[in-house]
């Protein structure tokens, strides 16, 4: 009989869209790739004893908690998943990591960027493993674009586009929520941090920004009759500078009406160039200049398992990945980074970079200069 593996005992704090979301991730991560651990949902904890008992029972915790600071005091959970608002991640990872525990936190990984480096520091000091949740790096065909950019096949690079954008704050109807909190929110840090990630994922580090942001929608119902005002930002944009010498611009919308999940990429450099759209995200289309005359266009790269770990959901091409399934891919990282094999694929550490880029756009755009943001 195989020898049983060591578990790796879950702390789950948030059961929304993100909660649930991880679940997902935890329990495919465990079937799909051989880890070194046994994944164990072994607590839950939500706004109240209601609610937390009945996700249990939904997601299959073996117990659950009103209050997120048990999960921190039980010497059996290994690990704390944090999927809770914004304004609480500090908190929560701070007193995780005081106790010892590894820490998987959804971004952004704090509000500020000064607190986001408390948090990097203080995980560095407690010597344990920790993740933000930018699962859209996980994309194989992220992973084969920036190999061929490395490898020279665009040439050289000369500019970059970048959008992240949808449509869930169109409705100027739609309630304040806690995205809209000057301490918690703004499309820019909501979503332009996944575009940020993505661009310095493939060209590296962004050395100067100069950037735009604004809030289109004044007002928002408060659910108690009246409004409340808004001071973050609905549009966010900036032009890059990246470090290798290439430019490029970025856009952060939550007010795109119709757009439910746009976060694309083009890539220019002197010998082709490639388009992405997470709107079709098994699918990479690239242009190359060594084509023929009369034979030139983009031709799509469709995912498959020549794209690692694409083999290990499915043996056959074109069957395409889920957006779970690049939860599952990022999990499956941390878990190795835990277990030593690996350095961490997106820690702390990288996570107060993104936040620190998100900050400087927004500085740019409230003094009108280009900010250095060179490492």
């Amino acid at each position: 009989m195989p020898t049983p593996k060591q578990q790796l005992r879950i702390g789950l704090i948030g059961t929304g869209f993100m909660g649930k979301t991880h679940v997902f991730g935890f329990a495919a991560a465990q079937r799909v790739f051989d880890l070194d651990y046994d994944i164990v949902l072994h607590t839950v904890a939500d706004r109240s004893e209601e609610l937390a008992a009945a996700a249990a029972q939904t997601l299959g915790f073996s117990t659950s908690s009103g209050d997120w600071k048990t999960l921190i005091a039980d010497p059996d959970i290994d690990v704390i998943d944090i999927t809770a608002p914004n304004a609480l991640h500090k908190q929560m990872a701070l007193a995780a990591l005081a106790a010892g525990k590894h820490v998987y936190c959804e971004k952004p990984l704090a509000t500020t960027a000064a607190d986001a480096a408390e948090m990097a520091q203080a995980a560095q000091a407690a010597g344990v493993r920790t993740q933000v949740g930018f699962n859209y790096l996980c994309n194989p065909l992220f992973s084969l674009a920036r190999e061929m950019i490395r490898g020279g096949e665009l040439g050289e690079i000369r500019s970059y586009r970048g959008i992240h954008a949808e449509d869930y704050m169109a409705d100027a109807e739609s309630p304040f929520t806690f995205r809209h909190d000057p301490a918690g929110g703004g499309a820019l840090a909501d979503l332009g941090s996944h575009a940020l990630a993505t661009a310095e994922f493939l060209l590296g580090p962004i050395e100067r920004v100069q950037g735009d942001s604004v809030t289109v929608i004044a007002s928002r119902p408060d659910g108690k009759g009246g409004r409340r005002n808004v001071e973050v930002d609905d549009l966010g944009r900036a032009f890059l500078r990246f470090a290798s010498g290439a430019s490029g611009s970025l856009e952060a919308s939550w007010i795109a009406t119709g757009r439910k999940m746009q976060h694309d990429f083009e890539v220019y450099g002197t010998k082709g160039a490639l388009i992405f759209s997470q709107e079709r995200f098994n699918e990479l289309h690239f242009f190359d200049t060594s084509d023929r005359q009369g034979r030139r266009g983009f031709r799509r790269i469709e995912a498959g398992p020549d794209h690692a770990p694409y083999g290990a959901f499915c043996v056959a091409p074109g069957h395409q990945l889920g957006f779970n399934d690049l939860k599952a891919i990022e999990i499956a990282g941390f878990v190795d980074a835990i277990a030593g094999k690996r350095p961490e694929p997106f820690g702390f550490k990288a996570g107060h970079r993104i936040q620190s880029l998100v900050e400087a756009i927004q500085r740019s755009g409230l003094e009108g200069r280009w900010i250095d943001t060179s490492q």
